[in-house]
């Protein structure tokens, strides 16, 4: 690969994702490098979004800014990008507005005819690869990188909506009406993101997540019809892939958010991402799930003070030890989703203290 990256000094993130029992639970939170941090909103006066995530020297700063905030409380720093950067590698237009629009959505599957039969992941996402790679370097090994892409069912979703919607009527009504065209553009999908997800740890990489946010959003026939072969496409295309080039496997965690933990685990992946609504006790013992996990408080306990942040880490760490009889052993401490704006970075702080406090062995 040609990069000469220090040596990790923070191994604990991809000692559990690989299941293995750890001192303590690793912790990070999706979106910690995000508009909660004064830092990150001073970069935002200045640049648009897209632009920060185009310009690697914008795109480092912002990944490491929580790592510098709370240096020795967070385990894992992950690049500061998009999922809707696959779509724009498609040739789509996306706007942040300030949620994402698509001025020009796919409306029927004629529409299809405006994207490439192949995209060069290296030629239209290639700023990604640069500012993993510097971010890297910056990091000086404290703690690993994460890489990420959206799953083909999201990002499908968003490409038919034009931005985010709460019934997904568009895109699931095309489930219905054009099921084969649906599968081959969700196929489609998984192949761009394998490349650019290998492209990602060519580039520095350590552990891959990929976000499913809208998985919930189908029912368990649909959710196994439409979703889960795509994202075994994606986790063993990945594996395939690295292997072929000579490549060390990395860990895969797949955020699969509201879809039934048994069911993503059967996708092939490292870590299952869970969120609040889902026990893991319940999980472990009536899902038959033998993947490392990795959640999941709330986010909005964050707003609920120092004494309630700290008694609901608590109460999670012992549900996740409980679930792994008695042991802090693969489990990856984070929030059932990310982290939303107005939370007061003290109290991440809190969140991230608690954790390392009430996940440790006694």
């Amino acid at each position: 690969m040609g990069h000469d990256f220090p040596p990790l000094k923070n191994d604990l993130l991809l000692r559990a994702a690989w299941g293995e029992q750890t001192d303590r639970a690793p912790v990070w939170v999706m979106r910690q490098a995000g508009r909660y941090l004064p830092e990150f909103r001073k970069v935002r006066e200045d640049h648009e979004f897209f632009e920060i995530c185009r310009t690697p020297e914008l795109a480092t700063e912002i990944t490491v800014q929580p790592i510098r905030r709370y240096t020795g409380l967070i385990d894992a720093a992950i690049i500061f990008s998009d999922i809707l950067v696959i779509p724009q590698a498609l040739g789509m237009e996306v706007l942040m507005q300030p949620g994402p629009v698509f001025p020009h959505p796919l409306d029927t599957p004629a529409d299809l005819a405006r994207l490439p039969d192949k995209v060069d992941v290296d030629e239209a996402l290639g700023y990604v690869f640069d500012a993993i790679t510097m971010t890297r370097k910056k990091l000086e090994g404290e703690v690993p990188l994460i890489g990420f892409c959206g799953a083909p069912w999201t990002l499908m979703m968003y490409m038919i909506e034009g931005g985010g919607s709460k019934t997904l009527q568009k895109s699931k009504t095309w489930l219905f009406k054009y099921p084969d065209e649906s599968k081959a553009l969700l196929r489609r999908l998984a192949d761009v993101c394998v490349e650019f997800l290998v492209g990602q740890v060519k580039a520095g990489a350590q552990l891959l997540q990929i976000f499913d946010s809208n998985a919930g959003d189908l029912s368990p026939y649909d959710f196994e019809t439409f979703s889960i072969p795509v994202l075994r496409q994606m986790s063993s295309g990945v594996r395939d892939r690295l292997a072929s080039l000579g490549i060390a496997q990395v860990p895969l965690t797949l955020f699969a958010k509201g879809a039934s933990p048994s069911f993503a685990a059967r996708c092939g992946y490292d870590v299952i991402g869970l969120s609040w609504t889902q026990d893991p006790l319940d999980v472990v013992n009536n899902h038959g799930v033998d993947a490392a996990l990795q959640g999941n408080l709330d986010p909005t306990v964050l707003y609920g003070g120092r004494e309630a942040i700290e008694r609901e880490v608590e109460r999670m760490c012992k549900t996740f030890r409980s679930a792994r009889g008695g042991v802090t052993k693969g489990w990856i401490a984070n929030l059932g989703h990310g982290i939303t704006p107005g939370v007061d970075p003290e109290d991440l702080k809190w969140f991230f203290e608690c954790i390392h406090k009430y996940s440790a062995h006694a």
